[in-house]
């Protein structure tokens, strides 16, 4: 099982991907697409991306705009692979 992240650590990898936002015991970001096909298209990507690392998102779809949540649940909050999915989930943005 993955471990927590103390919360220096977490400020730390915060900086690596700023446009993601610190909540309780997640991060999160909503990205905005141009209608709602660009949306899906972005989640079907981003799905194999989580399915490969067996670490899943929280998603929340609204026409253009995907909302996404980040957390290790097995874990009771933030670990290492939540901000390895938030890496990866940005480059395919």
């Amino acid at each position: 099982m993955a471990e927590l992240l103390k919360p220096e650590t977490v400020q730390v990898l915060l900086d690596e991907v700023p446009k993601w936002e610190l909540g309780d015991n997640s991060i999160g970001r909503t990205f905005e697409f141009d209608g709602f096909q660009p949306a899906i298209e972005f989640v079907n990507r981003l799905a194999k991306e989580a399915e490969e690392m067996n670490h899943h998102p929280d998603i929340d779809i609204r026409w253009n705009k995907v909302r996404l949540v980040l957390s290790t649940h097995s874990a009771g909050g933030l670990t290492d692979l939540d901000f390895m999915l938030a890496t990866k989930i940005d480059k395919l943005a």
